[in-house]
């Protein structure tokens, strides 16, 4: 007879990838994609992946979603579903279910990541962390600004959730200071996310363009970094260098309000796509421009997270704690 399943899923707006948690350590097997747009609700996506998998019942399930815990329920950002571990535990008949936010994922991950799953963005060069206390921070930009914390006290991994890239948007330059004001007739408050995202970027793009008077078309995240690729487009450069000022910036920030001493990981689409663009910026020059804590802020490892899939390493971690209690 099969043994019962652990299952786990990272849930995002556009796809969901699920997998099989291992039973005696923190890893996963059996990983597929799905589109979310496919499928009605996430207990239709989950009984679509165990019977593509031929994986047996789940005696477990544990789900990180893109979106806030509100209560204990998740109303995915940018897709259609709202998930509840009540109604997914009643689906398949099981009490063992747990939700957290993708980010808070995300940070369970890092302890259990091997060297080769991240590189070093600036200097100092990553460290291994201690084993007995330490505070990192996780962020990433993509559709939206994620962040999340770490912490380690007595032995137990402390996460620490929330909407960071919610925080109001600090200009730093005079530029950046004009492209505030560009979007403060836009928005009615303007946030990091504002700028440190998929659409930031192109809030950015239009704001400089208005900013210097030209009537260009507007151009997608994808587009704008093509066109600065290309280099004939300078506003387009400039758009790029002024996006990784404020991700360093913002970066910074978090790592100064969590204490992230031990390590800032970095995550998200955007920056694992164009890492070279990342280490060239720059992100660790803001990162580090503190004022009076720049000595602090230099000491402190930034680090790109290159695992496929850590969002569902974090997700097999909570999974395995889940079914050992």
């Amino acid at each position: 007879m099969a043994q019962s399943a652990l299952l786990i899923g990272d849930i995002g707006g556009t796809n969901a990838r699920f997998a099989l948690a291992d039973t005696d350590k923190v890893g996963f097997s059996d990983a597929l994609t799905l589109k979310c747009a496919d499928f009605a609700s996430a207990d239709a996506a989950i009984q679509h992946y165990l019977e593509q998998t031929s994986a047996a019942a789940p005696s477990v399930i544990c789900l990180a979603a893109a979106g806030p815990l509100i209560g204990d329920s998740i109303n995915v950002t940018n897709n259609h579903w709202s998930i509840s571990p009540q109604d997914i535990g009643s689906v398949f008949g099981i009490e063992s279910v747990r939700l957290l936010n993708d980010f808070e994922a995300l940070a369970y991950s890092i302890p259990f990541l091997g060297t080769d799953d991240y590189i070093a963005v600036g200097l100092p060069l990553p460290r291994e962390l201690p084993d007995d206390e330490f505070n990192i921070a996780v962020i990433g930009p993509g559709t939206g600004l994620g962040t999340a914390g770490l912490c380690r006290r007595g032995g137990l991994f402390i996460p620490i959730s929330g909407e960071g890239g919610h925080v109001g948007f600090a200009p730093e330059s005079q530029v950046q200071i004009e492209v505030l004001k560009v979007l403060r007739e836009r928005f009615e408050r303007v946030s990091a996310e504002r700028l440190v995202s998929g659409s930031g970027i192109e809030n950015i793009y239009n704001a400089l363009t208005l900013i210097h008077g030209e009537k260009r078309t507007q151009l997608t995240a994808a587009e704008v970094f093509a066109a600065a690729a290309a280099g004939n487009d300078p506003r387009a450069v400039e758009t790029i260098g002024l996006f990784f000022d404020v991700f360093g910036q913002v970066a910074g920030d978090l790592a100064l309000a969590l204490d992230a001493r031990d390590g800032v990981f970095i995550a998200g689409g955007i920056a694992k796509r164009y890492p070279d663009l990342l280490a060239s910026s720059g992100f660790r020059n803001a990162f580090e421009s503190k004022g009076r804590h720049r000595t602090l802020m230099e000491s402190i490892p930034t680090q790109l997270i290159t695992h496929d899939e850590p969002g569902l390493l974090g997700s097999a971690y909570c999974a395995l704690e889940l079914s050992s209690s």
